[in-house]
């Protein structure tokens, strides 16, 4: 394929993700007090009991334009295919007086993770209260681009280092995680320059960035023994196949397999588009994870 067929393509795609209303949730909790500290559920559709839980983290390169509502059709989606669906905000690029700047800026340090952290601690909490009906025993995460990133992080938490604070002593009670098209191999992504600098704006200066990477990098987070499945386009320009299959190397030499979906000539936005075969398929990922 020609740059300019991907291109066209890659619009094309991006412009069908974007084009469905926002799905409202049947209910929305806060776990903190910033207006971005909220989880939207979903109830599954058919009305079953027991029906697993999936939640979802956003993607766009953790800045502040893009929130939980550009997944609301995905996490509709999920509920209609019989998943119970825990939609996460988050706290992204900030208005902090030393980030501001002419462009949009990724992330929050150590915001978004602190509120990635505390919205998994409340979950169960929350789903007993919003979603009763929900099996809150069979958990898988997913997330897309940036969320991919989070979603791995947080199927990874007790293997940070000794002294972070959003350390657990034990593995998260998780049945898997499925990454789509996930931020997570941050050498490469730097190399390829993925979101335009989005992972040098969140992690910040070269001094702090070789201890804060050594917390967020999902490829440094290795072995998780969490169930790990990844889908991937062959032709996303935004993060592209070479980042997962540094992540899915580096899980190998760790002793870890990660189960890789490739989809050709699919690129970064029908994994989340209702529309697009790929999402099913990505339905069917979790489903192999959830049931």
């Amino acid at each position: 394929m020609s740059d300019s067929a991907a291109r066209d393509q890659d619009a094309a795609e991006t412009e069908s993700a974007f084009s469905h209303p926002v799905v409202a949730p049947d209910a929305s909790a806060a776990y903190g007090s910033h207006p971005d500290q909220t989880i939207d559920f979903f109830a599954p559709h058919d009305g079953r009991t027991g029906a697993p839980v999936v939640v979802v983290l956003h993607g766009g390169a953790w800045r502040a334009p893009y929130d939980r509502l550009h997944m609301s059709p995905f996490a509709g989606f999920l509920a209609r295919r019989g998943f119970a669906v825990a939609s996460l905000g988050y706290r992204r690029g900030s208005e902090l007086p030393q980030q501001r700047g002419s462009g949009p800026v990724a992330g929050r340090w150590p915001e978004t993770f602190d509120d990635v952290a505390a919205a998994m601690d409340a979950l169960p909490e929350l789903l007993a209260r919003e979603l009763p009906a929900a099996d809150a025993r069979r958990i898988v995460v997913t997330g897309h681009s940036a969320g991919g990133q989070l979603a791995l992080w947080a199927a990874a938490r007790h293997v940070l280092p000794e002294g972070s604070p959003w350390r657990l002593l034990r593995p998260p009670a998780l049945r898997g995680v499925v990454a789509l098209a996930p931020i997570a191999d941050f050498a490469s992504a730097i190399g390829l320059d993925v979101c335009s600098g989005a992972i040098g704006q969140f992690l910040g200066t070269e001094e702090d960035f070789a201890v804060r990477s050594a917390q967020a990098d999902p490829a440094r987070l290795l072995p998780t023994g969490i169930a790990t499945a990844v889908v991937q386009g062959t032709t996303d320009l935004t993060v592209p196949q070479e980042v997962v299959e540094a992540f899915v190397d580096a899980a190998a030499k760790e002793g870890e397999t990660v189960m890789l979906t490739l989809l050709p000539g699919v690129g970064h936005f029908p994994l989340i588009d209702p529309a697009a075969d790929a999402c099913a398929v990505v339905a069917e990922e979790i489903a192999q994870l959830a049931w």
